[in-house]
């Protein structure tokens, strides 16, 4: 048996390849950013052929990385920034449009017709989810819309659909010649176009989003071999696929009901896995797909959706220059007592769970000519644990389960600072891996058990060990006194977005 397997994990920022051994030890990595387009206020663009051509790159550094060849690898998983939407020419793998990033708010205005038609939940009883620009049904419908001669071409079969797991698929097990269009359960939860109980597109969403079957790839479970690789990786099955959130649960070995993980990044994203139950929710969450082991039932869990938590960090830095680099941040944070008052709501494209508001935007209140950029570092490092209280106690709310630990991952986890007041604001444990690349491990877990390089869930669940714990230390009074000061910040980023308003 070969004794590796190779996870790719296309980010928002970055694309990145890892080896693991047996062990779920990393042993060879390579990475290269993402470059971002911001063409209007709103729009959020990636260029598909560079995320093509970075995964190439990063595959061969890992590979080197790791001081192995492609023979060496028994597996390949996938794991991907989700709704992020691309649309492909099958006979020539061209992209007829950038790809619409997750992030990207320029279908609000058609979110919104719908919902005013229904109701924000109008197809959470199907989907899981609500009624906005987030997911990818939107984006797919105003590439069809704005190429021209593209809706007619994708009604004749002649273009493809994918999140970034679909398009490297199709590319890694050949492109043009034989590539395989497909994506897992968990990804085309995110379209606002699959039914979360028969798990196959739905033909009224279909219609009401105007997207023809034509152009979407078959859906298939997380964990089976969906095709062969080319090269660089010719020969080695593809056998994993997972949106990053789900990839990342999975890597935390969250395979029970009410196991919980958040991933800091981009954004912050919490995961409560509810087994087979589909869980609606009452408090702002969304209902998903956990993963799909092969033709075993689905496993589905609540999300709460965070869009700006590492990105509030990257803004401070290219945009107002309070820190040179994301290192920084912390030092710079702990340099004061307290934000000085100061709280940051980063709506920088409304607000996701549990609010759910698109008409809200970035604020920062309690500013006084006391609070200087050490406070506004601070304060942005606590605003990112602020929105994940009101997630964790919207699932509480679901639930009725309290969440006992918090396990965590994602870049933003090296922050101590971060993770002390976050435990402090939830008043529970907040728990760090030994491994911190937890989304591109759950690929490489999904792609192994397909092949037998893992035996099943107890033996991966072996694999876990924690790094590092903190438990909260804040008074209780205090960890309320700042809940309550955080949403009362929250009411003054609503109701900022009118009909005439630029930034729409």
């Amino acid at each position: 048996m070969t004794k590796f397997v190779l996870a790719i994990d296309n980010g928002t920022t970055s694309t990145r390849a890892i080896v693991f051994d047996h062990s779920g030890t990393r042993r060879g990595i390579a990475q290269k950013e993402t470059t971002q387009y911001f063409p209007h206020s709103g729009w959020v663009e990636h260029d598909p052929v560079e995320i093509w051509e970075n995964t190439r790159e990063v595959i061969a550094g890992a590979l080197a990385d790791a001081q192995i060849a492609a023979t060496d690898i028994s597996a390949v998983g996938i794991t991907n920034q989700r709704e992020t939407t691309i649309v492909w020419d099958r006979a020539t793998g061209i992209p007829v449009y950038n790809a619409i990033v997750w992030q990207d708010t320029r279908t609000q205005s058609v979110a919104e017709e719908l919902a005013d038609a229904g109701g924000i939940q109008r197809f959470a009883q199907l989907t899981g989810l609500p009624m906005t620009a987030y997911f990818s049904a939107t984006k797919i419908a105003w590439i069809l819309d704005n190429v021209p001669g593209a809706r007619a071409r994708a009604e004749a079969g002649e273009l493809a659909f994918g999140t970034p797991d679909s398009w490297l698929l199709w590319n890694l097990t050949g492109g043009v010649s034989g590539g395989v269009h497909a994506t897992d359960v968990t990804n085309a939860s995110r379209t606002l176009l699959m039914s979360l109980q028969t798990l196959s597109w739905e033909p009224s969403l279909l219609e009401t989003f105007h997207v023809p079957a034509a152009i979407l790839p078959a859906i298939r479970s997380s964990s089976e071999v969906y095709g062969t690789a080319v090269a660089p990786l010719a020969g080695v099955p593809v056998a994993g696929i997972l949106g990053d959130q789900q990839a990342a649960t999975f890597g935390q070995a969250a395979f029970g009901p009410g196991e919980t993980k958040s991933t800091y990044g981009t954004g912050c994203f919490l995961i409560m896995n509810t087994g087979a139950n589909i869980v609606r929710s009452s408090s702002g969450l969304i209902t998903t797909v956990a993963y799909k082991l092969g033709i075993e039932p689905a496993q589905y869990a609540l999300e709460g959706s965070i869009a700006v938590a590492g990105s509030l960090i990257q803004w401070l830095r290219d945009n107002l220059g309070i820190i040179h680099d994301a290192a920084e941040v912390e030092g710079l944070a702990t340099s004061v007592d307290d934000s000085g008052g100061a709280v940051i709501v980063p709506a920088f494209s409304g607000l996701f769970a549990p609010y759910w508001r698109t008409d809200a935007r970035g604020v920062i209140v309690g500013l006084t000519r006391y609070v200087n950029r050490a406070h506004l570092a601070r304060a942005a490092l606590e605003s990112t644990a602020l929105q994940t209280r009101d997630v964790v106690d919207a699932m509480s709310a679901d639930t009725d389960v309290t969440i006992p630990e918090l396990r965590v991952d994602g870049g933003m986890v090296v922050n101590e600072f971060l993770m002390q007041f976050q435990s402090d604001i939830l008043g529970i444990p907040v728990v760090r891996p030994a491994v911190s690349e937890t989304t591109a491990l759950g690929a490489a877990f999904a792609a192994g058990l397909a092949v037998g390089f893992w035996k099943d869930l107890a033996e991966l669940r072996e694999l876990w060990t924690e790094d590092a714990r903190w438990v909260p230390v804040m008074p209780t009074d205090e960890r309320d006194r700042q809940m309550r000061v955080w949403r009362k910040a929250v009411t003054k980023s609503l109701n900022w977005i009118d009909e005439d308003s630029p930034s729409r």
